[in-house]
């Protein structure tokens, strides 16, 4: 079980926190990452990190402004969101997958939580 937590409303330059809590999976089997989908748009990774938590992978769109981390000792994952936009306005959710790679595409993910709501105002 996933369950987002961290998620609000902010305006436009602004940083939230998220964060996600594993239950009943062990995390370092499990690469992870972070999602997003907007209203009338497909879900898009927005970053993701390895079972292990070395390695990461971050869409272009959130480079320089995104991080993500991992706690597997806590079983949780972390998005740290800085220099908010208005088109960073969303539900985010997180995911996980048993396996090694680092992954930004939905498919490969086979555990979902229910989403947070970010909203970035102008």
């Amino acid at each position: 079980q996933l369950v987002e937590s961290g998620g609000g409303s902010v305006q436009a330059g602004g940083s939230l926190r998220l964060s996600c809590a594993a239950s009943e999976i062990t995390g370092t089997d499990y690469s992870m990452g972070w999602f997003r989908q907007a209203p009338g748009n497909e879900r898009e990774g927005v970053a993701a990190i390895d079972r292990m938590g070395r390695r990461t992978s971050a869409a272009d769109s959130v480079k320089g402004r995104f991080t993500i981390s991992k706690d597997n000792a806590k079983n949780l994952l972390f998005l740290q969101m800085d220099g908010l936009k208005p088109e960073d306005t969303a539900m985010y959710y997180c995911a996980a997958f048993k396996g090694w790679s680092v992954s930004l595409l939905p498919r490969n993910y086979d555990y979902w939580g229910q989403g947070t709501q970010v909203t970035v105002s102008s």
